[in-house]
């Protein structure tokens, strides 16, 4: 049985009172502030009426804005009642720090290393937060770690790293 808007919102807001759902093409997504995003997680994870057994995913979005430029998102499936929901936090680009989902969902472990690797957000509480792709001194000229996925990241790649195709 899948679950309504209505009713994945009443969990959450039971310990997230600023929860916020939004719905686009039958996608539910329910932003949570960063104080929040443990108790809601916990919450969806072990309310008998959402039961989210999987974290699949943690991703991050660059909006490249001020104030909130980025998005840390959590997608989680329940299996007994078939449905998918988005957690989404916003995270100010002054602040990089979002506490850690392991102790929530084993899973986020690896997930939340790769978004550092490739955002720079920071998990904290993380047992062990370092670059999973890249190597750990992946830095420009001025020692300054560099992520891929920013929207600021040079779209030709750090010069001189790699040799370009040459131009016919």
């Amino acid at each position: 049985m899948a679950l309504s808007t209505a009713d994945l919102l009443n969990v959450v807001k039971g310990v997230a009172p600023g929860c916020t759902a939004t719905e686009h093409h039958g996608d539910l997504t329910l932003q949570v502030g960063k104080g929040e995003l443990l108790d809601a997680l916990a919450e969806l994870r072990d309310n008998p009426s959402t039961r989210f057994d999987q974290l699949l995913d943690i991703t991050a979005i660059d909006w490249a804005k001020p104030g909130d430029r980025y998005e840390v998102v959590y997608f989680l499936y329940s299996i007994a009642n078939a449905t998918h929901v988005r957690l989404k936090v916003a995270v100010r680009e002054d602040a990089l720090h979002v506490p850690t989902a392991v102790g929530v969902y084993e899973s986020a472990n690896w997930y939340e290393r790769e978004t550092y690797d490739m955002y720079g957000i920071l998990f904290d509480g993380h047992p062990d937060l370092r670059r999973f792709f890249m190597p750990e001194d992946f830095m420009d000229e001025d020692g300054t770690p560099l992520y891929p996925l920013r929207k600021d990241f040079p779209l030709m790649g750090i010069p001189g790293s790699l040799p370009l195709p040459p131009k016919e």
